[in-house]
């Protein structure tokens, strides 16, 4: 057996080695990053559903009906959202001034995490409740609005019924 023919091919094994683990390599930063996106998209989730609920909780304890209109009014405009009003913390307000300083509050704390907040009619309801709308990323709080800036509505909701659109990030929780 002639040695000379046989030189180079570990050096070829080693090459086709490399070039399978480096395959393998890329399938697995593949993965990661699906992971890290899964969990930052989690993550957020969790912060909307906080922020919502924590908004239903005040609606829900600042329930008289000036409060209530109060907080539709203020969570339909982000001018409205944005506006401070009577510190609540450091004197007595009313139901009415109540509303507009919770709003205020979540604002800041939806501004902070980077979302968008709003409240509407529940679609797909003749109930008469009302939904809170959390949003972050490129989706609109509301539902059924036209493309803006490349943002997508939340919802696309018929009279009959209520589905996210597709590709939109956000929450949508029921509260009275």
């Amino acid at each position: 057996m002639n040695m000379n023919k046989q030189q180079g091919v570990g050096l070829v094994e080693v090459l086709v080695a490399l070039l399978l683990l480096s395959i393998a390599i890329l399938g697995f930063a593949g993965l990661q990053l699906r992971a890290v996106e899964a969990t930052s998209e989690g993550a957020n989730r969790i912060q909307a559903m906080n922020l919502s609920r924590d908004l239903a909780e005040k609606i829900r304890m600042n329930n008289s009906a000036a409060a209530l209109t109060a907080y539709q009014t203020n969570l339909a405009s982000q001018s409205r959202q944005e506006a401070e009003g009577t510190d609540c913390y450091a004197a007595f307000c009313s139901p009415a001034v109540k509303a507009a300083f919770d709003v205020h509050e979540a604002y800041l704390q939806a501004q902070d995490m980077g979302m968008l907040i709003n409240m509407m009619s529940c679609p797909g309801t003749k109930n008469g409740r009302s939904c809170i709308y959390v949003a972050w990323n490129k989706t609109d709080a509301t539902n059924n609005t036209t493309d803006k800036e490349g943002q997508v509505s939340c919802t696309s909701s018929l009279e009959s019924s209520f589905s996210y659109q597709d590709g939109s990030t956000c929450i949508v929780m029921e509260a009275f």
